[in-house]
C-alpha cells in the first residue's frame, strides 16, 4: 500500500490547498517548504500538526537563533535552556529548579481560568524534571486601574484564579510584582515562574529505547484549548473562548504525587508537560530530542467527549496531562501508582527507530512525518530598525517644579505602581510548605531548604525604562532583581528571562527586542549568572497597539548558613547610602505619575559599580554588621526611606547634602532619580565606624545620611527643609492606595 492510499481516511475528508494552510495559520512559503520536504500535500492532521508546532508561541521562529547569544554555561548548571525547566547545582546532593512561564492572551480573555491554567502549566515543567514543585513567584501587568473599570476587573480575577490554583495545590506564592501603564489596556501580561527541589541522582535523565511504550497521563483530552498556541502567536483581536484551557488544580495535586512516586519506583525513562501544541508539541519534540520515532493510535487517548477528530486529539491543549515513556516491564507498576492516585493512565503508543512521529487511528495512517521536521520550524531572519520615537522620547521636559515635595511624596506611595500590594499577597497561602523564611512584600522572598541552607527569590521588570532604552532598560531589570535578591544576603546563582514584546514582523519592535536580549547576554557575562531558562511571547498587541517592551527577569540567590532577617530600625540606628545618583528621572514614576511626562534619559548600569555595590552589600551583612537593607527602585531615594521608616514605625532626620551624586544635580532629581546599584542601609551605633571603615576602604561610594528617631520624615537640603511628613500618614497612603482603588470597581 502506497502512502497515499493509507491516508484515504483523512484525505477524503477535505483536499488541502494553500488557503486552506494560511487559514491554519500557516505562511505561504511555510506550506511550499512542508510540500518540498514530504514531496506531497500533507492532509488535515498533517496540517493541523504543523499548524500547532509552526506558529511563535511553540517554534521561536523568529528568535531561537538570537537566543544561542545568551549566556547559558556555568559550573552550578546542570541543565540550561531548551529543556523543561533549567537545574542548578546547590551543592551537597541537591538541585534547584527554575521556570517562567506565561499565559497573556487567554488571561486577557478569560482572567481567571487564564492565570490559573498558567500556574498550571509551569508547575508540570518543574515537575518534568522528577523535582517537586516548593514556590510560585508572578510578574502582572495591566491597564490604569485609576480609570479602567475593565483593568480593575482583569486585575482581581487574574490574582484570584493564582490564588486559588496555587493554593489548592498548597505550594506557596512568595513573592512577585504587579505594574499598571496605560499600554496594556483591555489586556493582561501574566508570567509565573515556579521553584523545584531535589535530589540530583533522582532527576529525570530523558532516555528511550526502541520497544518503550508511551503513556498519557492526567486529565482527559477535550476541545478547550484547541488552537492555544496559534491564538497566541498573533495579535489579540477577538475573544476566542475556545483557546482558553479549563483548569483543575485537583487533578494536578494528584499528579504531581503520582510523578514523584514513579519516580522512586524508576517507572519514568523519559518525560514532558503537555502545554502549547498538545501531543502534537509533546510527540514531535520528544522524538526529535530523544532521536527516536514515536507510533500513537488516537483512539487510545482517553477524552472528555465523544467524537473529536484526530486532529482536534492532536492538538488540543486540555490542561493537566502528562506524557510518560517507560518500559514494557514497568507498566505495571507506573499503572498501579496512577491507580493509587486515582490518576487516569492510558498507554498511547510505543518508541521506534526511525525518527518519525506516527499518528495512527487503529489501522489507519492518518500522519507520518519527520520529528525533527515537525519540531524544528524553519527559522526567520527579521529585520530591525531602530524606532522612530527615540529620537524625540529623550528629551527632557520642562516639567513644572515641584513645590511641595511632601505632598508629592505622599501621592506617589498611594500610587498603583508603588502603594503596597498586600492586598495582592494575603490571597495567596505564602507559608504552606512552611519553607517560607521571609515573606512577600520585602525586596526578595526567602525559602528554608532541606539541606540546610536558604533560597532567596525575586522577579522584577521595568516597562517604562524599556521603553525609553531597551537595552539599558533590560540591564537594569536585571540588576533590579539581583539587587533585591542581594538584599536578603543572598549570592546570586542563576536567572530566568521572559522577553515580551509586540509583532516581530514590524522592524522596529524586533529592534527592541534585539537591544533587550544583547544587554541581558552582556550583563549575565560580565556577573557570571547564567540564564538556566525563559521565553519569548510576541504578538502582545491589542487594536490599540503594541505593549512596550517588557523583559521580566527571576533571580535565584543562595545562602549558605544563616538567612538575613531586616530588623526594623530603632532610635539612634543610623542610615547610609551606597550608591551614585545621577541626572537619570527619565521612565520614573515621579516624570510619569506627577508630571504625565514620558521621556528623558532612561537609567543604565554601571557594571563596575553594580558589582563592587553588591560585593560589599553582601560582605556587611555575612559580618553581621547591617540591621536591615533596601534597595532604591520604584521612586527614587525619596520612596526608600519612606518605606524604611513605615515598616519600622520611626521617623529618620535626614540631610541629603552629602549623598553621592553627579555635580548639579537638583533636589528633585536627588529625591526621585530611579538610579540603578544604590542600596539603604540601616546601622546599628556600635557598628557605624567599622562600617564606614569598610566602605572607605573598598573605595564605595556612599554617606552617612542622618539617624532614625521620632515620628516623622524630615529631609534636608543645603539648610532647607524639603520634606516634613508624620509616619502615620506615609503608612495610611502606602496601605490604603491601592485597596482604595478596588472598592470603587
Amino acid at each position: 500500500m502506497t502512502f497515499s492510499e493509507s491516508h484515504g481516511y483523512e484525505r477524503k475528508i477535505m483536499k488541502i490547498n494553500e488557503k486552506i494552510a494560511i487559514e491554519h495559520g500557516l505562511k505561504k512559503e511555510e506550506f511550499n517548504k512542508i510540500r518540498e520536504l514530504l514531496k506531497r500535500v500533507p492532509n488535515i492532521t498533517e496540517l493541523g500538526i504543523f499548524s500547532a508546532m509552526w506558529n511563535e508561541h511553540c517554534s521561536y521562529k523568529s528568535s531561537r537563533f538570537h537566543l544561542k547569544k545568551m549566556h547559558t554555561k556555568g559550573k552550578r548548571v546542570i541543565q540550561g535552556p531548551g529543556e523543561n525547566a533549567g537545574v542548578i547545582d546547590i551543592d551537597d546532593e541537591d538541585a534547584i529548579v527554575f521556570k517562567i512561564e506565561s499565559h497573556n492572551h487567554p488571561s486577557a480573555v478569560e482572567p481567571f481560568g487564564g492565570a490559573a491554567t498558567g500556574v498550571g502549566g509551569v508547575i508540570r515543567e518543574i515537575l518534568s524534571t522528577g523535582t517537586r514543585p516548593i514556590a510560585i513567584l508572578d510578574g502582572l501587568r495591566f491597564g490604569n486601574i485609576e480609570n479602567d473599570a475593565h483593568a480593575r476587573w482583569l486585575f482581581k480575577n487574574v490574582v484570584s484564579g493564582i490564588a486559588d490554583y496555587g493554593n489548592c495545590l498548597g505550594i506557596p506564592t512568595i513573592s512577585g510584582e504587579v505594574e499598571f501603564d496605560d499600554c496594556y489596556k483591555n489586556y493582561a501580561l501574566v508570567d509565573v515562574a515556579a521553584i523545584g527541589y531535589g535530589k540530583k541522582d533522582r532527576l529525570i535523565k530523558n532516555h528511550a529505547n526502541k520497544g518503550d511504550l508511551v503513556v498519557l497521563i492526567g486529565g482527559p483530552t477535550g476541545r478547550d484549548g484547541i488552537g492555544g498556541s496559534q491564538f497566541a502567536s498573533v495579535s489579540l483581536e477577538s475573544e476566542d473562548r475556545s483557546a482558553v484551557q479549563i483548569p483543575d488544580p485537583f487533578i494536578e495535586k494528584l499528579i504531581i504525587e503520582t510523578i514523584l512516586e514513579a519516580r522512586n519506583e524508576k517507572c519514568i525513562n523519559a518525560m514532558k508537560d503537555l502545554g502549547g501544541g498538545g501531543l502534537s508539541c509533546a510527540i514531535s519534540e520528544t522524538a526529535e530530542s530523544l532521536g527516536i520515532g514515536i507510533e500513537l493510535d488516537v483512539d487510545s487517548v482517553h477524552t472528555r467527549e465523544s467524537g473529536l477528530s484526530p486532529d482536534e486529539i492532536m492538538i488540543s491543549e486540555s490542561q493537566e496531562r502528562m506524557l510518560i515513556i517507560t518500559c514494557k516491564e514497568k507498566l505495571s507498576k507506573l499503572k498501579q501508582i496512577c491507580d493509587k492516585f486515582g490518576v487516569t493512565c492510558s498507554t498511547i503508543g510505543h518508541v521506534k527507530n526511525d525518527k518519525m512521529m506516527h499518528v495512527k487511528k487503529g489501522k489507519n495512517t492518518l500522519a507520518l512525518l519527520p520529528a525533527e521536521f515537525v519540531a524544528r520550524a524553519p527559522l526567520l531572519d527579521r529585520k530591525k530598525t531602530k524606532p522612530k520615537y527615540l529620537r524625540q522620547i529623550k528629551k527632557e521636559n520642562n516639567t513644572k517644579i515641584t513645590l511641595d515635595y511632601s505632598k508629592t511624596i505622599l501621592k506617589l506611595l498611594s500610587s498603583p505602581n508603588i502603594s503596597s500590594k498586600h492586598w495582592v499577597f494575603r490571597q495567596y497561602d505564602h507559608e504552606v510548605g512552611i519553607r517560607t523564611v521571609v515573606k512577600p512584600g520585602f525586596d526578595a522572598s526567602v525559602l528554608r531548604l532541606d539541606n540546610g541552607k536558604f533560597l532567596s527569590a525575586k522577579i522584577d521588570g521595568n516597562p517604562k525604562h524599556c521603553y525609553l532604552d531597551p537595552r539599558h532598560g533590560a540591564i537594569g531589570c536585571f540588576e533590579e532583581a539581583c539587587r533585591n535578591v542581594v538584599c536578603t544576603g543572598a549570592n546570586p546563582i542563576g536567572m530566568v528571562d521572559h522577553l515580551q514584546f509586540g509583532n516581530p514582523e514590524d522592524p522596529e519592535i524586533f529592534w527592541t527586542f534585539m537591544e533587550s536580549l544583547e544587554g541581558l547576554t552582556e550583563y549575565a557575562k560580565f556577573l557570571r549568572i547564567p540564564c538556566v531558562g525563559g521565553k519569548v511571547s510576541f504578538y502582545n498587541e491589542t487594536p490599540l497597539g503594541p505593549i512596550k517592551p517588557t523583559p521580566l527577569i527571576g533571580v535565584l540567590g543562595i545562602i549558605d548558613k544563616t538567612p538575613f532577617l531586616p530588623v526594623s530600625p530603632i532610635n539612634g540606628d543610623y542610615l547610609i547610602i551606597i550608591g551614585k545618583t545621577r541626572d537619570e528621572l527619565g521612565g520614573s514614576e515621579y516624570f510619569e505619575y506627577i508630571h504625565k511626562f514620558i521621556g528623558g534619559i532612561c537609567p543604565s548600569v554601571d557594571f563596575k559599580d553594580s558589582k563592587i555595590n553588591m560585593l560589599a552589600v553582601l560582605s556587611l551583612i555575612k559580618n553581621k554588621l547591617v540591621k536591615s537593607v533596601h534597595d532604591c527602585s520604584k521612586g527614587g531615594f525619596a520612596i526608600a526611606v519612606s518605606e524604611l521608616s513605615i515598616f519600622g514605625n520611626i521617623g529618620c532626620n535626614i540631610d541629603i547634602n552629602n549623598m553621592p551624586f553627579v555635580k548639579n544635580l537638583s533636589s528633585e532629581k536627588i529625591l526621585f532619580s530611579e538610579s540603578h546599584s544604590r542600596y539603604l542601609l540601616v546601622i546599628d551605633q556600635k557598628n557605624i565606624i567599622r562600617v564606614k571603615q569598610f566602605l572607605s576602604k573598598k573605595k564605595i561610594s556612599f554617606a552617612v545620611l542622618g539617624k532614625f528617631s521620632g515620628d516623622q520624615i524630615n529631609i534636608t537640603y543645603k539648610s532647607k527643609k524639603l520634606v516634613k511628613i508624620t509616619v502615620d500618614i506615609l503608612q495610611k497612603r502606602y496601605f490604603n492606595g491601592l485597596e482604595d482603588l478596588l472598592k470603587h470597581g
